[in-house]
């Protein structure tokens, strides 16, 4: 069973919410930080990518630039940026995109819920990536940033949160890419025992983006805890920040393929040796997105390709086999372009739905690339089956939109 408490947020006053969000620092490199932080002294960014206040081309994993991290936090405490809140609370964070609305909990959970596998995981994570996410936790003593989570439905959380929503937010802001954010305090004893309980009764979580950030948490608490000799288990390193949405609130989009070369064949020879496994057609130069689970779209020589796969191609009854990243991966990148490993083979790049069909076009049309496969977006519910049983879907799989705006809330470890 989820466990999930409420929490002393570190958060900005209403006026300086706007300047303080950010993107996630995952989701852009340092020169588009460096960009979008310019002029703006109270940018998240000085803290999640702090390499932004050296020169350009110092490693954002050299030592000074965690240290520049946490003395940034700490100025943005003293200069009243960041404010802690005196009581325990949860908060909604609402986000509205293209007229449709998600409302998710802020809360902490449980790294013991995270090891026990009661927030249930969907990708492998990297070494070094978890490296970097601790040493962050680490020196800041605190979740800067929030673990995206899901949960299956429940209508009576549903029923608060929307009854709580009816009020004037704390925070209501568009960001720069069109996005409405708003935040709301729950500080009510009665909302906060009833949500704590009600998701004591909901058993598993799925993380839908941040397993690095999670992963670091849990190593970081684990860390702190065997350095405690008075340890009791409810101290606030044995919590995590995440922000918990219902699974039939997320839109994952889709997540496309660009490859830079015919693996020495022609175009005839690639459509031939598709439809051993596909039924090709050949939509001509009209943009064509792939309309349901296991059609694809292939963009090669200027005409764009829907391709079903033959049911008995793949294993229906497996959830890994079955998910179009799989199917596409072996019976196509594997098999006609001889791409086997997608973390490493630098013969291919990945685009998520967000940017659309039009940039697979312009980097195939510009000759950068050769070949642009698009998939359908997989299902919250494909998600959920694959974590259940135990399984990691390949990588490159999700893309969630819209993403999570960091500083809004911050929890502290201490």
């Amino acid at each position: 069973m989820a466990t999930i408490k409420p929490f002393r947020g570190l958060r900005p006053p209403a006026q300086y919410a706007a300047q303080i969000a950010s993107r996630p620092y995952d989701v852009l490199n340092s020169q588009e930080a460096r960009d979008e932080a310019h002029g703006n002294e109270k940018s998240l960014y000085h803290i999640i990518r702090p390499e932004i206040d050296f020169p350009i081309g110092i490693d954002e994993h050299d030592p000074a630039v965690y240290q520049k991290a946490a003395e940034n936090f700490k100025k943005f405490q003293e200069n009243g940026w960041l404010v802690q809140d005196e009581t325990e609370n949860y908060y909604i964070y609402a986000q509205t995109m293209n007229d449709k609305t998600q409302f998710g909990i802020v809360a902490c959970m449980s790294i013991d819920d995270y090891l026990d596998d009661r927030i249930k995981k969907h990708e492998l994570t990297r070494h070094d990536k978890e490296e970097d996410r601790m040493k962050h936790v680490r020196i800041n003593d605190a979740n800067i940033e929030p673990v995206f989570l899901a949960y299956p439905d429940n209508k009576f959380i549903n029923w608060v949160v929307s009854y709580i929503a009816r009020s004037k937010p704390e925070y209501d802001f568009i960001s720069p890419d069109g996005i409405q954010h708003r935040l709301w305090v729950i500080k009510d004893y009665r909302f906060i025992k009833d949500i704590t309980e009600r998701f004591s009764e909901i058993p598993y979580m799925y993380i839908a983006d941040g397993h690095h950030r999670t992963a670091a948490a849990a190593l970081v608490g684990a860390e702190k805890a065997r350095t405690n000799p008075n340890h009791t288990g409810n101290e606030e390193y044995n919590y995590f920040m995440a922000v918990c949405f219902p699974a039939s609130q997320l839109t994952i989009m889709d997540y496309n393929r660009l490859i830079s070369d015919l693996n020495n064949q022609t175009p005839d020879d690639i459509l031939d040796r598709l439809k051993v496994n596909f039924s090709v057609f050949d939509m001509g130069e009209n943009q064509y997105k792939p309309a349901r689970l296991h059609n694809f779209s292939l963009y090669l020589s200027g005409h764009w390709y829907s391709l079903d796969v033959h049911r008995d191609a793949y294993d229906r009854n497996d959830p890994i086999s079955a998910l179009d990243v799989t199917i596409s991966s072996k019976l196509i990148l594997d098999e006609i372009f001889g791409i086997k490993d997608l973390r490493s083979d630098k013969r291919i790049d990945f685009v998520g739905g967000i940017r659309g069909l039009d940039e697979l076009r312009r980097r195939v049309y510009s000759g950068e690339m050769a070949v642009a496969l698009a998939l359908y977006p997989v299902t919250m519910q494909q998600l959920m089956d694959v974590a259940n049983t135990g399984n990691i879907m390949p990588p490159k799989t999700t893309w969630f939109e819209p993403k999570l705006r960091s500083g809004l809330v911050i929890h502290k470890l201490s």
